[in-house]
C-alpha cells in the first residue's frame, strides 16, 4: 500500500520473484486517496509503507482476514491504531533496517562536524579566500567526546560505528544501566552533563510528550563553544528559534536533517546561518538504499508465512516509547 513507484524502487526484479514464491501477491497499489474497497477483500498479509491509508475501524472491516501487516519503512505510529491489536493483527517495522543510513549519515555528521567542515565549506563558497575559509581552533576528530542523546536503534548503531576512533562516547538514556551503556560502548550520564562535555551531541531520542523541545535554550547554553548540534530524530526535540540564537551567535554549530517546524518556511534564519547546514530529511533510507527495505520485507513475510515469525514485531505497548 504505496505509491507505485516507490513499489518499484524498493523491490528489485530478484526480491520480487522471491516475494511471488512465498504468498500470492495482488498488485493492487492503495493510497490515502484512493478507497480501500478497491482492493480485495481477503487480502491475509499487508505490505506498507510511505503514504499508506490508517489501518482503522473502517479498514479492518473490509480486510476481516487479515493476519499480519509488513511495513517497509521505520516508525509505524501514524498507520496503526489500537484496532489493529484487538483484531490480533500483528505488525512489523523495517526501523532497525533503516536505522543503517540514518546511523551512517551521523558518523559522517560526526567526523565532518569535529573538522568544521560544514562552516568551512559555507565560508570558501562565498569568500573564496582559501585562508580565511579555513577551520579555527582545536578541530578534528582525535580525543573528542561525542554524546548521544537516546539509546534508538540508530543510536546503537552510531555507537557501534564510532568504536574504532579515538572518541570518547557519553549517552543520556532513561532506561539503560551504567553496565548496559558500557556494553554498548559509552559512559551513561545526565543530559547537562553529556552537553558541557561533549564537542558534538547528536539527538536520537523518540518524539514523545517528555521528549518535546527537551533541547532548549537553558540545554543549549550548557554547550561549549565551537560545539555542533546534530539532528536527525525528530525537529521538535529541539528549540528552533533558541538554536538560531546561539548559532546566530557563531557560539554553536548545528546539522539537521529534520527541523520543527518541517519544511522551515521560506527565508528562515537557518538558511543563511553559515553555522547550520541543513538536509531535506535525507539520513533515512533514499535511493538504492530502499532495496535493503525491500529485501527485509520479503524475508520478514517468508518468516512469518513459514514459522509465525517477525523480527520486526511492535507491539501495543511499544508505541509508548518508539518514535
Amino acid at each position: 500500500m504505496q505509491s507505485a513507484s516507490l513499489v518499484d524502487e524498493l523491490f528489485s526484479t530478484r526480491a520480487r520473484r522471491e516475494l511471488d514464491g512465498i504468498v500470492d501477491v495482488d498488485d493492487v497499489v492503495l493510497t490515502p486517496d484512493r478507497a480501500i474497497e478497491s482492493s480485495p477483500d481477503d487480502i491475509e498479509i499487508l505490505i506498507t509503507g510511505w503514504g499508506a491509508p490508517i489501518l482503522d475501524e473502517t479498514a479492518l472491516a473490509h480486510w476481516t482476514r487479515l493476519r499480519a501487516v509488513v511495513h517497509s519503512a521505520g516508525s509505524v505510529k501514524r498507520l496503526v491504531t489500537p484496532a489493529v491489536w484487538e483484531r490480533g493483527i500483528r505488525v512489523s517495522s523495517a526501523a532497525e533496517v533503516n536505522a543503517v543510513p540514518v546511523a551512517e549519515y551521523t558518523l559522517a555528521a560526526i567526523l565532518l562536524s569535529a573538522r568544521d567542515v560544514f562552516r568551512s565549506a559555507r565560508d570558501y563558497s562565498l569568500t573564496q579566500d582559501l585562508g580565511a575559509a579555513r577551520p579555527r581552533g582545536d578541530v578534528g576528530a582525535f580525543g573528542i567526546t561525542v554524546g548521544l542523546i537516546g539509546a534508538s536503534r540508530i543510536g546503537r548503531r552510531v555507537l557501534e560505528l564510532l568504536r574504532p576512533f579515538d572518541i570518547e562516547c557519553l549517552l543520556v538514556d532513561p532506561s539503560l544501566t551504567t553496565e548496559e551503556a558500557r556494553m554498548l560502548g559509552a559512559e551513561l550520564t545526565s543530559l547537562p552533563s553529556l552537553l558541557s562535555r561533549s564537542q558534538v551531541v547528536s539527538v536520537h531520542a523518540p518524539a514523545l510528550a517528555e521528549t518535546y523541545r527537551m533541547i532548549g535554550r537553558d540545554e543549549l547554553a550548557l554547550m561549549a563553544d565551537g560545539a555542533t548540534l546534530i539532528n536527525t530524530a525528530r525537529g521538535s526535540l529541539v528549540d528552533t528559534e533558541a538554536l538560531v540564537a546561539e548559532v546566530a551567535a557563531d557560539r554553536l554549530r548545528a546539522v539537521l536533517d529534520v527541523t520543527d517546524p518541517e519544511p522551515l518556511p521560506p527565508e528562515h534564519a537557518l538558511f543563511s546561518l553559515s553555522g547550520a547546514t541543513l538536509t531535506p530529511h535525507i539520513a533515512g533510507s533514499i535511493g538504492n538504499e530502499l532495496r535493503r527495505l525491500g529485501h527485509h520485507v520479503v524475508s520478514e513475510v517468508e518468516r512469518f508465512v513459514t514459522g509465525g515469525q517477525l523480527v520486526g514485531e511492535v507491539t501495543y505497548p511499544d508505541l509508548a516509547r518508539i518514535a
